[in-house]
């Protein structure tokens, strides 16, 4: 079980978040000898190579699988930095852990993530069992949030908490500061609020949020999929929103601009089959935008008090009907064409070039997530230039 520990530790330093190839590899070979593969230190043959093809196939990841010796080349230059055994200290010292598929205190919901579920969570906080999805709501929302959005949160994360749920934020300015802190104050619980992070946990980020994060691992926990030492890429803020999404059984989006990370955790949400619910704002503030477009797409329900979100909570009835009455226009995208259909605007187009700035992607994942959504009709092509199908979610 250590042994597994240490390969996982190592893995989640030597592999980016949703890396599909080192998540597939994990899957067939198990963490021991995708680690030994990964660093060089274990063959492998065809036959390791046609049943990782067909694992990511079967996930939908296949269209960016260039071979196991590409993503080797990719991996060799982290190889020399991996030191799990220092990283295992640095968390003991932080009073941490790690834990990873198969521990009794691993979240079992995060299973619903298939291949993307993570290798393993560094967990900074008093050990205690973390609540199961029916127990928890994530609040997301802008980090520029007006005053409004400000109470809005405060008054659903302190009900929320006093109802004995536990509130999941991403630990950032604006919202997620407010979700975080009204959940403190409002809980007699021992799992009030859950911070999950997109760099290490040795660090509080961002810095000016390092009191209230310093509480929220002292009363609750602060979990990232990355290791002590990680920076907050924009990249693994995207990715990180997947575990938001998974640990709670309802998303509310709080305050949120038309281009929002928050959109993106309730798109990550819904392709779980998750409740999502969105508070209204002013017709005339822009970070109400975001919310009011899920409202109209019909993505969210319509949320203003803690009680109509713990209604969305409740086992019975699977949550909400489908709004839509049918199945969702993102059933069977994959995580990477859920944030790049995020990055499409849906009035003017946008370049190949900018969408990869603004989704986070390489060329290759943004030109074969938008053939896809062309041929669903989710994307289309103007004067060169791609925007969102009118007929997207």
């Amino acid at each position: 079980m250590q042994n597994e520990r240490l390969a996982r530790a190592a893995l989640s330093r030597l592999m980016e978040p949703q890396d599909s190839a080192g998540l597939a590899l994990v899957q067939v070979a198990g963490a021991l000898d995708a680690l030994g593969i990964a660093t060089g230190q274990l063959s492998y043959g065809p036959a390791l190579e046609q049943e990782l093809t067909g694992v990511l196939a079967e996930h939908s990841s296949a269209a960016s699988w260039a071979g196991l010796g590409a993503a080797l080349r990719r991996w060799a230059p982290r190889v020399p930095d991996l030191a799990p055994e220092r990283d295992l200290a640095t968390m003991h010292r932080l009073g941490g852990r790690v834990i990873m598929p198969g521990d009794d205190l691993w979240p079992r919901q995060l299973g619903d993530l298939g291949i993307q579920e993570p290798i393993c969570l560094w967990w900074r906080g008093v050990e205690q069992e973390l609540p199961a999805a029916p127990k928890s709501i994530a609040l997301v929302g802008s980090r520029d949030s007006t005053s409004y959005g400000a109470a809005v949160t405060g008054d659903l994360a302190y009900s929320l908490a006093q109802r004995g749920f536990t509130v999941v934020s991403g630990g950032a300015y604006g919202i997620d500061a407010h979700a975080h802190r009204a959940a403190l104050a409002g809980s007699s619980e021992s799992m009030p609020t859950i911070a999950v992070m997109a760099g290490g946990v040795d660090r509080f980020y961002p810095s000016g949020n390092e009191d209230l994060l310093r509480a929220v691992a002292n009363q609750g926990a602060v979990l990232a999929e990355v290791p002590p030492g990680s920076a907050p890429t924009r990249y693994r803020f995207l990715q990180r929103n997947r575990i938001i999404a998974a640990l709670a059984s309802v998303t509310v989006v709080v305050e949120a601009r038309w281009r929002s990370g928050a959109l993106n955790t309730a798109h990550h949400a819904e392709s779980l089959g998750r409740a999502v619910g969105a508070v209204p704002g002013s017709v005339h503030s822009a970070n109400s935008a975001g919310c009011h477009r899920l409202l109209r797409d019909g993505g969210a329900v319509c949320v203003t008090d803690a009680g109509e979100v713990a209604e969305l909570a409740a086992p019975s009835g699977d949550f909400m009907p489908d709004p839509r009455g049918g199945s969702a226009v993102h059933d069977g995208l994959t995580l990477e064409d859920l944030i790049l259909l995020d990055a499409l605007p849906l009035r003017s187009t946008s370049s190949l070039e900018k969408l990869c700035t603004v989704a986070g992607l390489g060329p290759e994942s943004v030109r074969a997530g938008l053939g896809r959504l062309g041929l669903l009709g989710l994307a289309e092509i103007h004067n060169g230039g791609w925007k969102r199908s009118k007929h997207a979610g």
